[in-house]
């Protein structure tokens, strides 16, 4: 059963092309995990500091493996420090 991620984060002005280079850099190892399908990366209309990421994966334990990648981590906690907080993330089923 595939399943779909989507990623919330709030973005302030100052921070979009420091944030843009993290996201370059883990949409990369992304594309090398397996069971990694497609993603697509959508910023809000109505609030501008707001982007949301949806990755498809083959299977939660894809996921969570994913999730549990050194590299993957490192560049998310620079992400989440940039950002002053955490990442938002939810999982439905497809």
């Amino acid at each position: 059963m595939t399943v779909k991620i989507f990623i919330k984060r709030k973005v302030q002005d100052t921070n979009v092309m420091k944030l843009t280079l993290l996201l370059k850099q883990l949409r990369a190892l992304t594309l090398e995990q397996p069971g990694y399908i497609s993603g697509e990366t959508l910023s809000r209309i109505d609030k501008k500091d707001e982007c949301m990421v949806i990755s498809t994966w083959r299977s939660v334990e894809d996921w969570n493996a994913w999730v549990n990648n050194p590299k993957r981590n490192e560049i998310q906690t620079e992400i989440d420090k940039l950002l002053g907080q955490e990442t938002d993330y939810a999982m439905y089923s497809a």
